[in-house]
């Protein structure tokens, strides 16, 4: 059935729904945020519609081929992903998931948190789509621009990483449970000066990613990575190997255990990692033709327009942020109320499940939709509305290709997957079953993160942060509602599983509504297409899945054996992918066929 002509549509599209917790993307240039503008009567879009329609013009030269720029995205936030996951699984290793390991994991988003309360969301709905336009239009490619912004930026979210610094006594008291009070003030004193920092690094990605310059915000947070695995190394060396173990067999049990030495290294070391990601951005700056100098001529920014369309960019932050603290709040208070020597999963059990999700999403999904971003932006800002669409669509199918198998993996293979990656060192065997659990609901909750995430760029890409900021009200009520049944309801054990279960309820009520708006402002997407390939992908899935599942139940007892937790998720887990990619073949997946013939291609050549 033949798409209908598409209607005038809103602005660019951010992730519905933000991390709960964990470094979101939306603290750098590749995050999203939900959207979905509501006026008078009905869902319209933003501002008055214009007197005449513009005058056709022909496409602009797309610049790098999309997939190329996603591969070599891809590739980049692969490795940064992977190494982002050991320094999580190192620092796990280091200080395990008890006292200390939940009271690091809190202070660790106080600056992130603050930073999209201060300039994240505005960076993320704002400025990108401003970037883009500047560098297209401006005589100088947009570089006055850039260095009012980088200035204004530096000032503001400097003088904010002082004032939240100074009252980090009680940023702690709010989100932590009495126990973790000093721990989280003494690692926030450490850490939150590094709010700066994250701003900086958004701003001049931005002036990258605007330039089709892609490769080095998806490379340059190695070096972070590769910072924190050695603090933690060192760390464990240092202090976990020869500690004593308190009653119930766990590591720093207790804030006395942990010394002044401890938080310094681990605080200081977190934030000098962030220190050396932003300054290595500094040669590809160069490359882009970008040199940043002072400017204080910030009447030449169009703040009026900037604050109109934060005020309601601002409404989604806040709202979002209120689920961040909702849910370490909440985490930490299961942890918290567990019976002496007794281990209940909390912040940190959480986060690192949570993680595992952003890994993913990152690699595939953040990559595809970070190379189409410029062209959708274009494309709204020459009205070229089916175009816009068509990138959007074909984002959408080729991500969910990608991450169907993977959350076959989450589901089918959790235990040996949370076993091989977390269970070391300090991480004992139940925190890393407890961890597992929570992996196979984020196998659940993957695809409806991820397509929800995908759909709302194409809102952003026309700068409606109303939308936006409307439409995430209901989301975040309900995810925080799902957060404090989950506490009333469910044992404390499970108390972490529900909050991830209440974040899955929220990304597909987004998903559903983000569909509804966005289909009312431009038209069809593609959806019966995509929908298509999505039941053919889950059901290979599904086939590959069950074949994983039942391998593991086969499979002799690896509790013990590292090497055999390796094994066994290393094997079972490409026989899972075999028989995906034979079941897709099978099904006929119109991704599948494109992927066979690029591989003869590059074959052939």
């Amino acid at each position: 059935m033949a798409e209908p002509s598409a209607r005038p549509g809103p602005g660019p599209d951010r992730s519905p729904s933000g991390p709960a917790l964990g470094p979101r993307p939306h603290a750098n240039p590749q995050s999203f945020r939900p959207a979905g503008p509501l006026t008078g009567n009905g869902y319209a879009p933003a501002g008055p519609p214009p007197a005449a329609a513009p005058t056709p013009q022909p496409p602009r030269p797309q610049g790098k081929n999309v997939v190329r720029s996603s591969l070599l995205m891809g590739a980049g936030s692969l490795v940064s992903r992977v190494t982002g996951f050991g320094r999580t699984v190192v620092i796990s290793a280091a200080i395990g998931a008890g006292l200390l390991g939940n009271s690091y994991t809190t202070a660790q988003y106080f600056p992130q948190m603050i930073y999209e309360l201060v300039l994240g969301g505005v960076f993320a709905s704002i400025i990108m789509p401003l970037f883009v336009k500047a560098h297209k239009n401006d005589p100088d490619g947009g570089d006055a621009f850039a260095q009012r912004l980088l200035t204004l930026a530096a000032l503001v979210l400097g003088g904010a990483a002082l004032v939240v610094t100074l009252c980090a006594p009680l940023i702690a008291r709010a989100m932590a449970e009495p126990a973790q009070y000093g721990l989280v003030t003494e690692f926030s004193y450490l850490m939150l000066p590094a709010l700066l920092l994250y701003g900086l690094f958004a701003v001049l990605s931005g002036v990258l990613n605007s330039r089709e310059h892609f490769g080095a915000p998806m490379w340059v947070p190695i070096i972070n990575n590769l910072v924190v695995i050695t603090v933690g190394a060192v760390f464990f060396l240092v202090y976990t190997r020869d500690a004593v173990p308190g009653p119930g067999g766990e590591l720093f049990a207790s804030a006395d255990q942990v010394t002044n030495g401890m938080i310094i290294l681990l605080g200081g070391g977190t934030t000098a990692g962030v220190l050396i990601q932003v300054l290595c951005l500094a040669p590809a700056l160069r490359r882009a033709g970008f040199r940043w100098r002072l400017r204080f001529d910030f009447k030449a920014l169009p703040l009026r327009d900037i604050r109109r369309m934060a005020a309601w960019t601002l409404l989604f932050v806040v709202a979002n942020q209120v689920a961040v603290m909702a849910v370490i709040k909440v985490a930490n208070a299961a942890s918290g109320n567990a019976a002496e020597g007794q281990f209940v999963p909390g912040t940190t059990v959480y986060n690192n499940a949570y993680l595992m999700m952003m890994m993913a999403h990152g690699i595939v999904a953040v990559s595809v939709i970070t190379a189409l971003m410029p062209r959708m932006t274009r494309a709204a800002d020459d009205r070229r509305w089916p175009e816009l669409t068509d990138h959007l669509s074909s984002g959408i199918r080729l991500a969910s290709f990608l991450l169907v198998p993977i959350a076959a993996v989450f589901v089918a293979l959790h235990e040996p997957i949370a076993m091989a990656i977390f269970q070391w060192g300090a991480y004992d065997h139940t925190m890393a079953l407890a961890t597992g659990q929570a992996l196979l609901m984020i196998g659940v909750v993957l695809m409806p993160f991820s397509v929800s995430q995908l759909q709302i760029y194409a809102f952003y890409a026309q700068t409606d942060t109303k939308t936006v900021g409307l439409f995430n009200l209901p989301v975040i009520a309900i995810r925080i509602g799902g957060y404090l049944l989950a506490f009333a309801f469910l044992p404390l054990e499970q108390v972490v599983v529900g909050l991830i279960a209440a974040n899955g309820v929220s990304y597909l009520v987004s998903l559903l509504l983000s569909m509804s708006l966005l289909r009312k402002r431009v038209g069809l997407l593609g959806m019966r297409k995509t929908a298509n390939g999505l039941v053919r992908t889950g059901a290979a899935a599904v086939i590959a899945g069950a074949a994983a599942y039942a391998g593991w139940l086969a499979w002799p007892d690896v509790s013990g054996s590292k090497l055999g937790q390796l094994g066994a998720s290393f094997v079972l887990g490409i026989a899972l992918l075999g028989v995906y990619l034979a079941a897709c073949l099978v099904f006929r997946v119109t991704e599948m066929a494109s992927l066979q013939a690029t591989v003869r291609a590059r074959l052939r050549r």
